[in-house]
């Protein structure tokens, strides 16, 4: 289904959310041991399909290579038996979580007689947006059910065929648990109409994740009349204190930039104190430099041998590469304010054995996730404990970071009176 009109657009996103809002009914009301069982049943069904999902993905790269997409989105494109061993694996994972529907967040009792109950309760429809990365069909999916809300899916188009196969897999966990399968949708056209009739669906969608590029979220952003989760840019910092063990500061700072550069929680500016560098000379740099990766230097760092000096438009820039920008500073303070100005409020390291240092690290950055003598690479719902996650959000209304199960629910009072009447 290609070229769609806007009323065609329109009119598909009508009946998809018109389905999800009649699965999202059913499961508000259904029973946790129905949705673990759907869950382990589309789990066992991607280990099944194993082949036929690589063969998907196969023509999904073909396709990726002809429209050119860079090294990094081939990278999260592709699908190799581990990686959807990874994805059973955290259905299994979400699967086995507390249910987080129903769960009493607060009770008390009033002088008037009355009984109150803050309880966990599903959003509804929830829609999401992604780019490259066929794995978030399974996540989002996932931890959608979990939370018994349904999902209406919109992969890239650069992932079509891979996302089909691993949404057949979720069809068959949720017949397998006698579970309406408007619960898990996926929109099946490339034609770019579709996200601005997902934007414009309010009483249908309840609310919207993007995850994907800059472009992507900045329209979601700019357009959507739902409420969004999201993150525009994942410009992560590592700060080398004074104060940092110099070994774990050369493990943290390669792995924080090199494990995966394609991901939002790859570091993209390293920011070194002057008595750290004064100590232990160009260390950090030259291990950079030694994995491969292209470091754009201010000042000082600009002398070292093999690095590219900077212009100023490296600093606050998402590279999502084996590029990053570095400078020194003077003290954690500098860090701070260098962070304030160009960071995007998603994750930052600092990397200190000083307790009061690492403390006023923590208190004066208001990022979504805040990190001590650890990679920024655990910026992730999975490494969190959550099985998964839908994305990372770094607004400050209700979900903040890892977006899992439990951040897909909102709440509601449940009061209970004996004939209590007000004077």
């Amino acid at each position: 289904m290609n070229d769609l009109t806007q009323s065609d657009a329109d009119a598909l996103i009508a009946k998809l959310g018109a389905d999800a809002r009649a699965a999202a009914a059913v499961l508000a009301e259904t029973s946790a041991e129905r949705k673990h069982a759907a869950l382990i049943g589309a789990a066992d069904a991607l280990k099944a399909a194993e082949d036929a999902i690589l063969d998907a993905n196969a023509e999904d790269l073909v396709f990726g290579e002809e429209k050119g997409l860079p090294p990094a989105m081939i990278d999260r494109l592709k699908l190799d038996p581990a990686r959807i061993r990874a994805m059973a694996e955290g259905l299994r994972a979400v699967a086995e979580q507390p249910d987080p529907v129903g769960k009493v967040l607060a009770e008390w009792d009033r002088p008037n007689g009355l009984h109150i109950q803050r309880v966990a309760t599903p959003l509804g429809v929830i829609g999401v947006i992604y780019e490259s990365r066929p794995n978030v069909t399974a996540d989002a999916a996932a931890l959608a059910l979990k939370s018994g809300n349904a999902v209406i899916l919109r992969g890239g188009s650069e992932s079509l065929n891979s996302a089909t196969a691993i949404h057949a897999c979720l069809m068959q966990g949720l017949r397998q648990a006698g579970l309406p399968e408007a619960a898990i949708q996926m929109i099946p056209t490339r034609d770019r109409a579709a996200v601005g009739a997902m934007l414009r669906a309010q009483g249908l969608i309840d609310v919207i994740v993007p995850r994907g590029g800059k472009g992507l979220v900045g329209r979601v952003q700019a357009e959507a009349r739902v409420p969004v989760f999201a993150h525009l840019e994942g410009i992560c910092h590592v700060y080398a204190d004074a104060d940092a063990d110099l070994e774990k500061a050369r493990r943290v700072i390669v792995n924080a930039k090199a494990r995966r550069t394609g991901i939002c929680g790859s570091a993209e500016c390293l920011l070194i104190d002057w008595k750290f560098y004064t100590k232990h000379g160009a260390v950090l740099i030259e291990d950079l430099l030694a994995a491969g990766v292209e470091v754009r230097a201010e000042g000082e760092l600009a002398k070292i041998p093999g690095t590219v000096k900077a212009s100023p438009e490296d600093f606050g820039r998402e590279y999502l590469d084996m590029i990053i920008a570095a400078k020194l500073v003077d003290g954690v303070d500098e860090a701070i304010d260098h962070i304030r100005r160009y960071g995007s409020g998603h994750t930052e390291a600092i990397l200190t054995e000083n307790d009061a240092t690492g403390d006023r690290f923590f208190k004066r950055l208001d990022s979504a996730i805040l990190m001590r003598n650890a990679s920024t690479q655990f910026a992730d719902g999975g490494e969190f404990g959550m099985g998964a996650e839908i994305g990372i959000a770094t607004g400050k209304m209700h979900a903040r970071g890892p977006v899992g199960a439990e951040q897909l629910t909102s709440f509601k009072y449940l009061v209970t009176g004996d004939g209590t009447i007000r004077a």
